[in-house]
């Protein structure tokens, strides 16, 4: 799961729990239950130890431990007789889709912003300004303001109207208007699509914007993202940082900058002059004027230009691989519609061991401090869980014999840890077209019973007991996906959540694949059994996991696939969430 996404922090204000039907759970009907037979606890405890090993070294994106798990997991949906949904570069069928990235590491010292307002300048750098971009950047451009950065049709709000970005740095808020108000038309206290970073950059690129400067609004009420992630510490606090990662032809070709509030207060210096005001104050003033009516405050801020001076100081090619397999329905018209079942297979890899300090090694034991020593990111929940969970769906729908009408299309994307990348990519460049795949389960941490963590505390209430639990994100963009999940739990009894749905304090709505196809009007869900202090540590190892639980998930998201599969009737997807 994504550790890192701008987006908003604030408190859970309530939670809406859906409890589980009482009493023995429904038997399953005959056409499905010998594939539902075949989801066993012992697969999962077999794969998981060997995908979470030592072995394969944390399956850190475009290292040799994660391409051990791609060719494990094609060679899985190989034995349970999936069609290769994908083609190599020879045209030949393949379980393998190529995902060209380039791998680079921002150079914080030599990159700048540099702010030229009434003939003078001011030069920034990290952390007071901050951007990363896949290649050298070197721009200077006026700046205009627009709002929060949105434009959003079905809702009557658009922050561009009236304003001119073309050539142009837009300059916007972080998240959405009134985010605290529990009737905003932005789905209340929940996030919509709009609120996230890269939606942002794609319409300020739509716009014809060269550039996007984002800043946390000025009345949060919330952490910034920055903040938040700090909390979890773990593998972003490493010696030697991640590197960053990015489609090497993403659509979206503009860079975008982080800016402190300090750095806005000067950027809003003009307007202010003119109010007699701080920069501070003027900030402030204009989100307040947003989220009292949603009126328009866009603008051009006169006298001011940017220049983005951004640096690397490694770039390098490299591919990894969406993995991907068919099962193909048993309608001679429905099989060409498509129903999918994903997961992510790469975590955060390995990296020395700091000074005087030891390891955990794959059953969870501490391992020795030394010049030999190893720290391993597991990633036993995150994701190797939704791994195998894919891999063992496949399985059980190719032992049921029958075939649901609507094919199925697992697929388990590479480099989500760096920016959902797999799944952004496989969204550009579709296996299988878009406008007729009904439903997506997506799997990312299912194997973990919720827990309090740094990154949640004060932030989100968790259940006393999450033993039996389940928390499905994006329920609000398509009920009747909702309705059919719950309907199905009554064979299997768990207790399912929504409350990820109803808050915005952890960015959960974008951090993980199956929003890239939400963006494409598509029903699609996060399945996730939610935080705990093990996430992106060491010691997120196999042996932590519920498996009678994870058993009962896949029970569930077997018995809701064949459903989407097989009913007359699929979900709808709503633009328009109301809160």
């Amino acid at each position: 799961m994504l550790v890192l996404a701008f987006g908003s922090v604030a408190a859970l204000s309530g939670t809406l729990l859906l409890s589980a039907q009482a009493g023995a759970p429904a038997p399953v009907s005959a056409r499905e239950a010998k594939g539902f037979a075949a989801i066993q606890e012992s697969d999962l405890r077999r794969d998981l130890a060997y995908i979470a090993s030592d072995k394969l070294e944390g399956r850190m994106s475009l290292q040799p431990g994660d391409e051990v798990a791609v060719h494990w997991i094609a060679d899985q949906f190989a034995k349970a007789g999936l069609v290769p949904a994908a083609r190599d570069a020879s045209g030949k069928p393949s379980y393998l889709q190529a995902v060209p990235l380039v791998e680079y590491r921002a150079d914080r010292a030599a990159s700048s912003v540099t702010l030229t307002q009434d003939g003078k300048t001011t030069v920034w750098h990290a952390p007071q300004a901050f951007g990363a971009y896949r290649k050298a950047v070197d721009l200077t451009a006026p700046v205009v303001f627009a709002g929060y950065g949105i434009t959003a049709p079905e809702l009557g709000y658009d922050d561009y109207k009236g304003i001119d970005a073309k050539g142009k740095i837009v300059f916007v808020f972080d998240h959405e208007p009134q985010e605290d108000d529990p009737q905003s038309i932005f789905n209340g206290t929940g996030n919509t699509r709009y609120a996230t970073t890269r939606v942002k950059l794609w319409n300020a690129q739509a716009h014809g914007a060269v550039a996007l400067v984002v800043v946390a609004e000025p009345n949060r009420k919330h952490l910034t993202n920055a903040e938040r992630a700090a909390r979890i510490g773990g593998s972003i606090t490493r010696a030697v940082p991640l590197p960053l990662q990015a489609i090497a032809d993403d659509e979206l070709h503009i860079p975008s900058v982080l800016v402190l509030d300090d750095v806005a207060d000067q950027l809003f210096a003009t307007l202010a002059a003119t109010q007699n005001t701080s920069g501070k104050a003027e900030a402030s003033a204009l989100q307040a004027a947003i989220d009292k009516d949603l009126s328009n405050q866009s603008r051009n801020l006169p006298d001011t230009t940017l220049t983005l001076h951004l640096r690397n100081t490694s770039e390098k090619d490299g591919t990894s691989w969406n993995v991907a397999g068919l099962l193909l329905g048993s309608d001679p018209k429905l099989k060409t519609e498509t129903v999918m079942i994903t997961a992510h297979h790469d975590h955060d890899g390995a990296a020395p061991c700091p000074a005087n300090a030891g390891g955990v090694d794959e059953h969870g034991q501490p391992t020795p401090a030394g010049p030999d020593c190893v720290q391993i990111w597991h990633g036993a929940d995150d994701n190797g869980s939704g791994t195998v969970g894919v891999v063992e769906l496949a399985h059980a729908f190719a032992a049921n014999g029958t075939h649901p009408k609507r094919s199925i299309l697992f697929v388990v994307f590479a480099g989500e840890e760096r920016g959902l990348l797999g799944a952004y990519y496989l969204a550009q460049h579709p296996l299988r077209p878009l406008a007729t795949t009904r439903a997506q389960i997506n799997f990312d941490m299912i194997g973990r019973d919720e827990k309090p963590s740094p990154q949640t505390d004060g932030l989100i209430q968790i259940p006393a007991d999450t033993s039996n639990r389940l928390n499905l994100i994006g329920a609000l963009y398509s009920p009747g996906y909702d309705a059919v999940v719950k309907e199905e739990n009554g064979h299997v009894g768990l207790i399912l959540d929504d409350r990820f749905d109803h808050e915005s304090a952890l960015n959960v709505f974008f951090r993980s694949d199956q929003f890239p196809f939400v963006l494409h009007n598509i029903p699609a869900f996060w399945w996730f059994t939610g935080f705990h202090p093990d996430y992106h540590h060491i010691t997120d190892t196999a042996e932590k996991i519920d498996y009678p639980k994870m058993t009962k998930i896949l029970d569930l998201a077997y018995l809701s696939a064949w459903r989407f599969a097989s009913d007359a009737k699929t979900p709808v997807f709503v633009a328009n969430p109301k809160p």
